[in-house]
C-alpha cells in the first residue's frame, strides 16, 4: 500500500488540530469526515481542501463511512461518551467483512473508566486490526528530543532519571460536554492528566524498552474545585455553556494532582508527579515538563517560545486563539507558537501512526497504553476520594466510577 486513506470521526476542536498537522504527514490523505453536525463537518472538509490534505466525503453514519473503499484506517476523535458505541459499530463492520480497514486510532482518553476502556480494547483486538492510542504529547518534540538527549548524554553516564514532573493547564474546555462529569468521565483529571501520566512515563522509560519497564507500585491523587464553584463563575459557566452546566449542584474538579511511584526493570524507584488545571490564567495553554536525574535535569515550558509580540493598550482587537490555544488576552507581551500542531505533538503522532499502518506494524503507542493510562487516572480519583495512597494494582478499579462522573462529588471533601 503506497498511501493510506484516513476517515476521521468527529469534527470539533481536536479534529482541526489533526487536520492542520496533516500538512506534514506524507503518504496519507484524509478521505472522509463523519459527524452528527453537518455544519462543522463541512467546515472540517473545507479545511482539508484548503490545506490540500485530502478531498474528504462527509458522512453522518459511522458504518457507512467505514464501508467507503477510500477509507483504510479510522481516527476516532468523537466525544468520550460516544466512544464505546462508535468502536462497536466499526468493529461489527470489520468482522462482517463489510469494511476492509487496516487500522484504527482512538483519541485520548481511551474511555471514561476502566470498564469502558477494557471493552474498547477487547472489541478492537477481536478484529485483528492494528491500533494506535492518540496521545499527542508523547510525540511532542519538547518531549521526544529532550528525552533522547537526557538518556543519551545524561543517563548513559550518570544513571537513569528518577523524577518526572509534567503538567498541563488552561482556563477551561471549549465544549459543553467537557464540563459534564457524566458525559466526559470526570473533570480536569480525566480530561488532561492522561497527557501528563503518559509523557512522564515516557521520560522515565529507557529508550527501546517496552511498557513493562516501569511498574506502578503506588498512586496518590487529589482533586479540588478552586475556581469554577465560586458563585460568579458558576453563573459565567451557565451563560457560556448552557443551563445544564450547573456547578452549584453537580461540579467536577478544575484542579488535580497525581503522584505515581514506579519500580524500574533494574529495581530502582522512579516517581512521576502530574498536575492539571482548568483554573490557570495566563497567556494560554501551558505545558511544562521537568525531569531530574543523578547529575542532570530538563525543564521545558511551552509558553517560553522563541518569539513574542507586544500590543499596547491602544490596540483593541477581537478575541481569538490565533497566537496560542486557550489564548486569554489580546494586549501586552504575548507568546505565539509558530506551529501549534507540531509543538503539541499532533504532527509526529499522525506521521507515526500512518507509517506504522502502512508498514503493517504495531504503533509505539497502542490501545494497551491507553488502557494503562485510564487505570492510573482512575486510581488517582479513587485515592482522592479515599484520601490515601493506594497500592497498585488497585482492587475494585474495574467497576469504579468516580463521584464526579456520578454527579455526587462534594468539593468540600478536599478538607478531611
Amino acid at each position: 500500500m503506497a498511501r493510506l486513506g484516513v476517515g476521521i470521526i468527529g469534527s470539533g476542536f481536536m479534529t482541526r488540530f489533526h487536520i492542520q498537522s496533516w500538512r506534514a504527514v506524507r503518504h496519507a490523505d484524509i478521505t472522509a469526515i463523519c459527524s452528527r453536525n453537518p455544519e462543522t463537518a463541512r467546515e472540517a472538509a473545507d479545511l482539508c481542501r484548503r490545506l490540500r490534505v485530502g478531498e474528504p466525503r462527509i458522512y453522518q453514519d459511522v458504518r457507512e463511512m467505514v464501508r467507503d473503499p477510500r477509507v483504510d484506517a479510522v481516527w476516532v476523535v468523537a466525544p468520550n461518551y460516544t466512544r464505546v458505541a462508535m468502536v462497536e459499530q466499526i468493529c461489527e463492520e470489520v468482522l462482517s467483512n463489510r469494511a476492509a480497514l487496516r487500522g484504527i486510532c482512538i483519541e485520548k482518553p481511551l474511555a471514561r473508566n476502566v470498564s469502558e476502556a477494557k471493552q474498547v480494547v477487547k472489541m478492537v483486538e477481536d478484529t485483528g486490526l492494528l491500533h494506535g492510542y492518540l496521545e499527542n504529547q508523547v510525540f511532542s518534540p519538547l518531549v521526544t528530543r529532550g528525552r533522547e538527549i537526557l538518556w543519551r548524554r545524561g543517563a548513559a553516564i550518570a544513571g537513569p532519571p528518577y523524577l518526572a514532573r509534567c503538567s498541563e493547564e488552561h482556563s477551561g474546555p471549549h465544549r459543553t460536554w467537557f464540563w459534564l462529569g457524566q458525559l466526559q468521565g470526570g473533570g480536569a483529571l480525566s480530561d488532561m492528566m492522561c497527557h501528563s501520566v503518559e509523557s512522564s512515563r515516557l521520560f522515565l522509560t529507557r529508550p527501546g524498552a517496552d511498557r513493562e519497564y516501569l511498574q506502578p507500585r503506588a498512586v496518590t491523587g487529589r482533586i479540588a474545585s478552586l475556581k469554577w464553584t465560586r458563585p460568579e463563575y458558576i453563573r459565567e459557566l451557565q451563560e457560556t455553556m448552557g443551563r445544564e452546566v450547573d456547578y452549584s449542584r453537580h461540579p467536577v474538579e478544575d484542579y488535580a494532582y497525581g503522584e505515581i511511584v514506579y519500580e524500574t526493570a533494574e529495581g530502582q524507584t522512579a516517581i512521576a508527579q502530574t498536575s492539571t488545571s482548568w483554573s490557570y490564567i495566563g497567556p494560554g495553554l501551558r505545558l511544562t515538563f521537568e525531569v531530574l536525574g543523578p547529575e542532570y535535569s530538563l525543564m521545558s515550558n511551552s509558553l517560553d517560545p522563541e518569539s513574542q509580540v507586544f500590543f499596547s493598550r491602544r490596540v483593541h482587537g477581537p478575541e481569538g486563539e490565533d497566537l496560542v490555544e486557550k489564548q486569554a488576552a489580546e494586549q501586552g507581551l504575548l507568546p505565539y507558537l509558530w506551529d501549534e500542531a507540531g509543538i503539541y505533538g499532533y504532527t509526529g503522532e499522525n506521521r507515526h501512526m500512518v507509517e506504522a499502518f502502512l508498514d503493517g506494524v504495531r504503533p509505539t503507542e497502542d490501545l494497551h497504553d491507553g488502557l494503562r493510562v485510564v487505570e492510573l487516572v482512575m486510581a488517582c480519583y479513587m485515592s482522592a476520594e479515599l484520601n490515601k495512597t493506594l497500592s497498585f494494582p488497585v482492587d475494585g478499579l474495574d467497576d469504579f466510577i468516580p463521584q464526579v462522573a456520578q454527579g455526587t462529588w462534594d468539593p468540600r471533601s478536599v478538607i478531611p
